[in-house]
């Protein structure tokens, strides 16, 4: 595999090693560009993922201290556990459930289409879905997504089985198994999907499309990546005229590094990839690297969520198959008649007895809740995803008082909900229960959201650099070599869960870069 010294300023540097940095480094590498792609957490390999929910979630989430404020229910409950992703290699697309949905066309033109909402920071993206057609096409091929290119549906389990009845006996049209990166049928030299239910807690048989062992090993096959475990970056740093020259990191000893690099892509999730550079300050950028606009954290987006869960008389085992089986996309549409703007999806979602507790009603206890726990088996549940609206005091800031294990100050993520993203979730609620009642639910129960695992926005791309952080090739607007490859350039959320769009942007992103870089340009 390659090795690159740490004074060779000819290579791009990708920090994290998801979605976005595990695809980037993969694609750059498939052109001959020299990448090293640094990663905080460690190396797991398939074999090495867990089956059991604590245990795996104590092996690959991201527990460093973050604080949190606002409204939101999170940061009662899970103060400083605003997000739920994962610090590994491969990044959370190793937890991640598969789902791998396309932007509906009006979702890129979401101040066109919704207008002036009171309180929301709404502005259209500078791209639409017809220039984003070709590269959704290309990140569905790679990755594998049933319901395009030939590749058939996965199986529906019980839990699918109960969510299509019901949908259907109340109207739902569009209800189906979803379009899923996990292998229906064997492919790219991965087996298929068996069934076994622990797609959170990674994919032991590597049916589910992750980073870690497909673009990865991919990249490292060209002789051109070197991915580093282990190795978490503190700052980035840049010269004279303004141009990024390396990143400092701790390496698995907690030493610190220099790595020199030509071009820099941050690609470390909504909450660290702000983070990283409000901690990059300096004299020539005081409020944070390319941060002249100040728009670097705000308009963090987690999208808006609950769950329905609904009790039967005859056991369903919603746990047993695929995590997220199913799909109703019938209430993702435009219909502001419903009182907010903007969609939602209902997806099937299960979860093991230990979260069920933990999630259920964080900190209650009592019959109700017994109740609900005797009859986990008899359990059907279904989680709400639609898009919550970006507000410039939704944002990530950095903790005036908590540092991490190096001294650098941890994020606090602040969040309250809109009326249009409160207005949704009622309506979610009502119509979850709704297609539960209609087949015999004895109880149905709402949840309040979990810990965030879509973070979305805190680096917004814009047209103007007034208005956002970084432009249509997610190239920040101050600085031409310093370019945001994840969910935080999300301009808006959209209904759909956002893991093929940071795929299918990051594709983009690469041939653009390759460009650039033929050209001298950065």
């Amino acid at each position: 595999m390659a090795k690159f010294d740490l004074t060779d300023d000819s290579v791009v540097v990708v920090i994290g090693s998801g979605a976005g940095g595990g695809t980037l480094s993969n694609e750059l590498a498939q052109k001959g560009i020299n990448v090293v792609c640094l990663e905080a957490g460690g190396r797991y390999e398939n074999s090495d993922f867990i089956n059991d929910e604590w245990d795996s979630f104590a092996q690959l989430a991201w527990a460093d201290m973050r604080t949190t404020s606002g409204s939101w229910r999170v940061a009662k409950d899970f103060p400083n556990l605003p997000a739920w992703i994962v610090k590994a290699v491969g990044g959370s697309t190793t937890h991640w459930a598969g789902a791998s949905l396309r932007f509906q066309d009006h979702e890129w033109k979401a101040r066109t289409t919704y207008g002036d909402v009171k309180g929301a920071a709404l502005i259209d993206w500078p791209i639409d879905g017809a220039e984003m057609a070709p590269w959704y096409a290309k990140a569905e091929d790679k990755m594998g997504t049933t319901g395009t290119n030939g590749i058939p549906r996965l199986p529906g389990n019980n839990n699918f089985k109960v969510l299509h009845a019901g949908a259907t006996k109340i109207g739902y049209k569009e209800v189906h198994t979803g379009n899923m990166s996990i292998n229906s049928q064997p492919r790219d030299d991965r087996t298929s999907c068996h069934q076994l239910g622990f797609c959170f807690q990674g994919c032991k048989m590597g049916a589910k499309w992750s980073t870690l062992y497909t673009e990865i090993p991919k990249g490292e096959q060209t002789g051109h990546l070197e991915v580093r475990p282990n190795s978490q970056v503190l700052q980035i740093e840049h010269n004279a005229k303004g141009k990024v020259t390396g990143v400092v990191y701790a390496d698995k000893e907690g030493k610190l590094q220099r790595q020199a690099a030509r071009l820099i892509a941050v690609a470390g999730n909504s909450i660290e990839s702000p983070r990283l550079l409000l901690n990059s300050h300096s004299t020539m950028f005081p409020d944070g690297l390319a941060n002249g606009s100040g728009h670097v954290g705000k308009h963090y987006m987690r999208h808006t969520t609950g769950s329905v869960y609904a009790v039967f008389d005859k056991p369903v085992h919603m746990y047993r198959g695929t995590t997220m089986a199913g799909i109703v996309k019938d209430e993702a549409r435009f219909d502001p008649t419903r009182g907010f703007v903007g969609g939602y999806e209902m997806e099937t979602l299960s979860l093991g007895v230990p979260f069920m507790a933990a999630f259920l009603n964080p900190g209650a206890w009592g019959r109700d809740f017994t109740w609900f726990l005797d009859r986990y088996d008899h359990m059907a549940g279904l989680w709400i995803v639609g898009e919550d609206m970006p507000q410039e005091s939704n944002r990530i800031t950095l903790s005036p008082d908590k540092k991490d294990a190096f001294g650098m100050p941890v994020a606090n993520v602040h969040f309250d909900d809109h009326p249009n993203d409160v207005a949704m979730r009622t309506h979610a609620y009502k119509q979850g229960a709704a297609i539960y009642d209609a087949v015999g639910a004895l109880k149905t129960f709402a949840t309040p959201p979990y810990p965030s695992t879509h973070n979305l926005g805190s680096n917004r791309m814009s047209e103007k650099p007034a208005d956002g952080v970084v432009n249509k090739w997610g190239q920040t607007h101050e600085v031409k070599n310093l370019f945001v490859s994840d969910g935080s350039q999300f301009t808006s959320g959209a209904s759909e869960n956002p893991t093929l769009t940071i795929v299918a942007l990051a594709i983009r992103q690469a041939h653009h870069v390759a460009e650039l870089m033929a050209k001298n340009e950065v």
